[in-house]
C-alpha cells in the first residue's frame, strides 16, 4: 500500500490545525469546495492547494513551495459588518496555523504572502477573505510519500 504524499499530508495537517480555531467561532472548515457555500454554511473556513514549484534539486532531494489560500467567508445583514466576522476567524486561523509552523516536522516552514477582501451585495452581504501561505518542503525525487 503506498502512503500518501507528503503533500497530501501538508494539507490534511492544514485543516487539522485550522479547524478548532474555526470550530470555535462556529464556522465549518471545508476542502476546495467546488461550488459556493450557502447562507447556511456561513461563516466558513474554506481552504484550497493553488500551486506548488519545485525550488531547488540536490541529488535525492527535491524542495518544493506548496501555496495554500485560506478563505474567510462570512455573511451579515446591515448594520453588521461580515468584513469583521471574516477578520475574525481569518485572525484565529492563522493564529493556529503559525503556532506550529513545521506542522508538525512535515515542513520546513510557512510564510504568510498576501490577504485580499471581495464584497459582493447579494441578499445579504457577504465577504470572501482570502489569505495566501507558501509552505516549503522536502522529498527525496523518487518518492513523494518520503521527507527528504
Amino acid at each position: 500500500m503506498t502512503s500518501n504524499s507528503i503533500r497530501e499530508q501538508i494539507l490534511l495537517a492544514v485543516m487539522a490545525a485550522v479547524r478548532p480555531a474555526a470550530n470555535a467561532l462556529g464556522a465549518g472548515v471545508h476542502r476546495s469546495p467546488t461550488v459556493a457555500l450557502g447562507r447556511e454554511q456561513c461563516p466558513a473556513l474554506a481552504t484550497f492547494p493553488e500551486s506548488e514549484e519545485i525550488v531547488e534539486r540536490a541529488n535525492d532531494r527535491v524542495t518544493r513551495e506548496l501555496t495554500v489560500r485560506l478563505v474567510a467567508l462570512a455573511r451579515a445583514v446591515p448594520p453588521a459588518i461580515p468584513e469583521t466576522e471574516a477578520d475574525r476567524l481569518l485572525t484565529a486561523a492563522h493564529a493556529a496555523l503559525m503556532a506550529d509552523p513545521n506542522l508538525g516536522g512535515l515542513c520546513l516552514g510557512i510564510r504568510e504572502q498576501a490577504c485580499e477582501w471581495e464584497v459582493e451585495d447579494a441578499d445579504a452581504v457577504a465577504t470572501a477573505m482570502p489569505a495566501r501561505y507558501t509552505i516549503t518542503y522536502r522529498t527525496l525525487a523518487r518518492d513523494l510519500s518520503t521527507a527528504g
